[in-house]
């Protein structure tokens, strides 16, 4: 472990850093394992949304394998989404695919507990408004009347992206939906995103990033410059998980 440097101490209270992306994944999978444990054990259910990309990979298989899988309750787990891509569900894009993949078919969650965005939709607005209506559905409120998610797992864009909501583009500035769809800068275009009410509301919010690459947009949304650090739970925790090389600030 490693201490962040100072021009990324305006991240969070708690920024974490480890020397390798398989210690990062298994400090990820302690936090969300205490997190599940203390929701199901207070109301009997953990509602999490999943992010998608290469980072949280190794925090999926971490999660399905021997040294965790027997020991968390899954069956009270209630499994969202923070964002999907324009493609089919079985699309190797498909944020949904790579939890499946990884995580959700070696684990005994019940099916009807995952709930996949459908991005894959012809009309995009209105199929944001049917995943807006499943979060109402079944979770409790939070700050803002939002639906609050017990944790949203989160990762970083090179251009200090986060879900889908990219710079520039309309989704950051929808204040009075939950869901709404995004628009990225590659391909697939498309998105369905979580909005910042939603994500604002969560109990815990974790960032997940790996990488000499994102060195550049840790910094700036550290100085408050990018979509991601508009992520401000209004009342729950914010972690940074850092490996070392996206944490290196020389």
């Amino acid at each position: 472990m490693s201490t962040p440097g100072s021009d990324l101490r305006g991240l969070a209270d708690q920024v974490l850093v480890r020397q390798t992306p398989a210690q990062l994944a298994e400090t990820a999978a302690d936090l969300i394992a205490r997190a599940a444990a203390s929701a199901a054990g207070a109301r009997g259910s953990f509602a999490i949304a999943l992010t998608g990309g290469r980072t949280p990979r190794p925090l999926y298989e971490a999660l399905s394998g021997p040294a965790w899988r027997d020991s968390i309750r899954w069956e009270a787990w209630r499994v969202y989404f923070g964002d999907e891509r324009a493609c089919p569900p079985d699309d190797a894009a498909s944020n949904y695919h790579m939890a499946r993949t990884t995580l959700l078919d070696h684990v005994p969650i019940d099916p009807k507990h995952v709930h996949r965005m459908p991005a894959d939709a012809a009309d995009l607005d209105a199929a944001a408004r049917t995943y807006e209506a499943v979060l109402v559905r079944d979770l409790p409120r939070g700050p803002g009347n939002a639906p609050r998610l017990d944790c949203v797992l989160l990762g970083l864009g090179e251009n200090g992206h986060t879900a889908s909501l990219f710079p520039g583009t309309p989704a950051l500035a929808v204040a009075d939906r939950f869901v709404t769809r995004g628009r990225a800068d590659y391909a697939p275009y498309d998105r369905l995103t979580l909005t910042f009410s939603t994500l604002n509301a969560a109990a815990l919010v974790a960032f997940m990033v790996t990488g000499a690459s994102k060195q550049a947009a840790l910094r700036a949304t550290a100085a408050g410059e990018t979509p991601a650090s508009c992520v401000r739970p209004r009342d729950g925790a914010l972690v940074w998980l850092l490996d070392s090389e996206a944490a290196r600030t020389t």
